[in-house]
């Protein structure tokens, strides 16, 4: 197997080319660079999908259905026609034919679900559309949207998840892996454990919202499709499009150069897909904004859990037995079955376990990526459990964990890339004052608020997408630009990636533009699984190799390089000078003009990501909860959190402080007020705005520390690792263990309101 092949012999696990210089030598990479983008951000110059400006645009509104299985019987357009400013009024029975997309796991697919889109009278799901109307205005749009009338024939449907578990199946595989893994009998060992814990733990569904609204404005130029959108997957989307529509690749454009946040919401969902339809029906460009009741009916977001967590530990602390177990809804027309076992297969050394998942299937909208899919919900079952053993061994918890603490994987059996999680623990622990915890509950007061700690564990896995292709432009005035399809969605995507630039060829960093955003640029790496750093720079990695081999062909018998293969040279100081002899250097502008040429370019992709299958590759960390539960009211109050994180080196301290404080802030929200209102009976969200869906806000949020190992993982591109989903693992976990402490009151469903704790 691939684990025993000795690094040397697997391309991959060691990225191309010399490593780049740490803080000190040329000092882009590990320095706090603001974000290039934020003036743009600041100014209101930074054009996102729903501002781009287009002669003759339409504008649509939808339609969506009011029940969640059937048919249309009956559709009444004609008042909704002859509205002023209505230009047409898309249903199944004028819709442009086109193929069904992908979706996610099916090929290439990045679509939320495999259904067709308004390509016949059938109803999926309470919300799918069932009318686009076009008009010259938004509010004539919206106005005539109301004057379609629509009747249906309705077939029984599940949409009740206490229901649908009693049909529950094996997905097969969850995310490439088995839905099932097994090693002893962890039954037989539960039962036989001194101290075990056997508890019910469940989670609600969720919905995406990004301060962006989901847009598309779209255009058919000369037979192509024009797409500027908020996505965050533009390679895909572009392919998806092409597929559905039956065109070449070379016939679809995406743009999306800004994206105001997407947390895994931000793919190829059916309005894109409903805008460009409409655009080619009216033969006139389009734009389609979904308003916020629209993102919760047409963009899937996280599903409903049920999970069994049961632990045994003998005398001495070490784990016997570890079981993970549940069911999560989905439907049978999308692949994204909530990993919420993952957590469990790769933290803790346990001497037998049991991992199972199964779906639900429901006639409901296809659930879809929300920040940590599977890790955040995963982490709150089972480090809640972890916590209830430790009360019931009277043991700290995170000498517990420490007790668990594994030499290899416990379910690969690969060797960690790099793990330094207890020491992530001992910095947390130490920074936060967990010392000063008293582990009976009930017991610290402060007015009428009772006070409590709590901690668990946070982890996310490290994955580089194959594929990733970067171009680099170097002019002969040394200016670089590194081109690549990938995304800024507010993480800071082309500043890290300009640091590292500017380091890898010696330049200064204002002598280096990052493009982005576009379809039409090397393929990109998607901006999902916090895969998109580690995948554009390997990619950049590999063309840096290939442009300092070009350039240095260039410098000719005249330079002082001359002689010099690419291993013998360091690129510094704007040009590439001799690894051991700095006297002979020579400018990238100089030797350019010497060849006469204006530029010079290339494009790689980065290497086939086999580190990933020799090695365990994970993101760990600590989270450390204070709350305050008031005695009168029950209502809860998160008064400090801290974050100590181990995910290899990090690039840019100030953009990532940044990514880790935001899955921390929407942990809270998971923790304490996230919940979609799924109606029962007939399947409809009953709270589809932020009036009635709770999300936090700034009094919500308390001043949130953030610490890290900055230990270089030697396996992984520039050694860091995927930070922009850990935040929110673990957080759940450790403010319900937080309020346990306050209270002595035990809440294993979440959101954890104020009628669970009177």
């Amino acid at each position: 197997m691939l684990r025993h092949v000795p690094d040397l012999l697997v391309p991959g696990t060691r990225p191309a080319g010399p490593p780049a210089p740490r803080q000190g030598q040329h000092g882009h990479v590990g320095e706090p660079v603001s974000r290039l983008d934020g003036a743009l951000k600041v100014r209101g110059a930074a054009r996102f999908a729903a501002e781009v400006p287009l002669e003759r645009l339409l504008y649509a509104a939808i339609v969506h259905s009011t029940i969640a299985r059937g048919r249309i019987a009956a559709l009444e357009t004609a008042a909704a026609e002859a509205a002023p400013g209505v230009a047409l009024v898309m249903t199944y029975r004028n819709a442009p034919r086109m193929k069904a997309p992908e979706a996610f796991g099916e090929g290439d697919g990045v679509a939320g679900s495999n259904l067709p889109v308004m390509q016949d009278d059938s109803i999926h799901w309470n919300g799918e559309v069932v009318a686009v109307v076009l008009a010259e205005t938004q509010e004539q749009a919206d106005h005539a949207a109301g004057l379609v009338s629509a009747t249906y024939e309705s077939a029984t449907a599940t949409t009740d998840f206490a229901a649908a578990q009693t049909g529950a199946r094996g997905p097969g595989q969850v995310v490439g892996e088995p839905a099932m893994v097994a090693s002893g009998d962890a039954e037989i060992a539960l039962a036989e454990s001194e101290h075990r814990v056997d508890r019910t733990y469940s989670t609600p569904p969720l919905n995406h919202n990004a301060i962006e609204l989901h847009a598309a404005t779209v255009d058919w130029v000369g037979g192509s499709l024009v797409v500027h959108d908020a996505t965050q997957m533009i390679t895909g989307t572009a392919g998806a499009l092409a597929h559905v529509f039956g065109l070449r690749p070379d016939q679809v454009r995406v743009l999306s150069p800004f994206v105001g946040g997407g947390f895994g919401g931000k793919t190829l969902w059916s309005h894109q897909i409903l805008a460009a339809a409409a655009a080619k029906l009216a033969r006139r460009p389009v734009r389609l904004v979904l308003s916020r009741a629209g993102v919760y009916r047409l963009v899937g977001g996280r599903t409903p859990t049920v999970q069994r967590v049961a632990l045994g530990a003998n005398r001495d602390g070490q784990l016997a037995a570890l079981i993970h177990t549940g069911v999560a809804a989905m439907t049978a027309h999308n692949n994204c079955p909530e990993q919420f076992t993952f957590p469990a297969r790769h933290l803790y050394a346990a001497r037998t376990l049991r991992l199972e998942q199964k779906v639900a299937d429901m006639d409901m909208l296809a659930n879809s990526w929300m920040r940590a899919p599977g890790e955040s919900i995963g982490t709150f079952a089972l480090e809640s459990a972890i916590d209830e053993l430790a009360y019931e061994m009277k043991i700290d918890p995170i000498e517990l964990r420490r007790r668990w603490e594994p030499q290899r994987d416990p379910t690969s059996r690969s060797a960690f890339s790099s793990r330094h999680l207890i020491e992530a623990y001992a910095d947390g622990a130490s920074r936060f004052g967990w010392e000063r915890r008293d582990p009976t509950p009930g017991r610290r007061r402060d007015g009428e608020w009772l006070v409590g700690m709590g901690v668990a564990t946070a982890t996310y896995p490290y994955y580089r997408m194959p594929g990733v292709k970067a171009r680099l432009r170097l002019d002969a005035y040394g200016h670089l630009t590194v081109s690549t399809a990938g995304h800024e969605m507010g993480m800071g995507t082309a500043t890290v990636q300009a640091q590292h630039a500017a380091d890898r060829l010696g330049l200064p960093l204002e002598q280096v533009s990052f493009a982005y955003g576009d379809s039409l640029l090397p393929a990109g790496a998607m901006a999902g699984g916090s895969s998109q750093t580690a995948g554009t720079v390997a990619a950049v990695t590999a063309a840096s190799v290939a442009l300092v081999e070009k350039v240095l062909k260039l410098a000719g018998n005249d330079s002082p390089l001359a002689g010099l293969r690419p291993d013998d040279v360091v690129a510094c100081d704007g040009g590439l000078a001799h690894a051991r002899d700095p006297s002979r250097h020579e400018s990238y502008t100089s030797i350019l003009r010497r060849a006469r040429r204006d530029s010079v370019e290339v494009e790689q992709a980065g290497s086939i990501p086999l580190e990933q299958m020799k090695y365990s590759m994970h993101s760990t960390g600590a989270q450390f909860a204070e709350v305050g539960v008031n005695a009168v009211t029950g209502e809860v109050r998160v008064r400090r959190f801290l974050g100590s994180f181990d995910c290899g080196r990090i690039l840019n301290p100030r953009t990532a402080a940044s990514q880790f404080r935001g899955g921390i802030v929407m942990g809270i929200g998971l923790a304490l007020s996230e919940h979609t209102l799924l109606d029962p009976r007939n399947g409809r969200i009953a709270n589809p705005s932020l009036a009635e869906y709770h999300v936090p806000v700034h009094l919500d949020v308390p001043e949130i520390e953030v610490m890290w190992t900055d230990i270089p993982d030697p396996q992984a591109p520039l050694g860091a690792r995927g930070i922009g989903e850990i935040g929110i693992t673990g957080t759940a976990a450790a403010i319900a263990n937080a309020v346990f402490n306050a209270t002595g009151k035990r809440v294993r469903h979440l959101p954890i309101t104020l009628d669970k704790l009177l």
